[in-house]
């Protein structure tokens, strides 16, 4: 079993910049590694992704603007934020998959809250 931590989540202006961390309590090298986020009254939603081999994945919208990183020595992912929009309001959370043989292992943190307003 493996806990995710998430930090770094706030009130930011737009335009502003905000750098989430999730802290795993094992080790992650061999998961996808992911952040997603679910802002007011909208669906959860895949904003980024990262695999072991460093190959990332993000949706249009933050395309140029959020970077995804992976640090396995320590067990931690990052997302980088850049150049904010209001739009981008919403609980982030963490995700780390991976399948061994037949079992496929999902684990998820509790959430960060980002809100960005002016």
């Amino acid at each position: 079993q493996v806990q995710l931590v998430e930090s770094g989540g706030g009130l930011v202006q737009p335009g502003g910049s905000l750098r989430l961390s999730c802290a795993a309590s094992g080790s992650i090298s061999l998961y996808v590694l992911a952040w997603y986020r679910q802002g007011p009254g909208k669906e959860r939603e895949l904003v980024a992704s990262i695999f072991n081999s460093g190959h990332t994945n993000y949706m249009d919208s933050v395309k140029g603007r959020f970077t995804i990183s992976r640090d396995d020595a320590k067990n931690t992912v990052y997302l980088q934020m850049n150049s904010l929009k209001p739009e981008d309001t919403a609980v982030y959370y963490c995700n780390a998959r991976a399948v061994f043989g037949f079992k496929m292992n999902d684990y998820w943190g509790q959430g960060t809250q980002v809100t960005v307003s002016s």
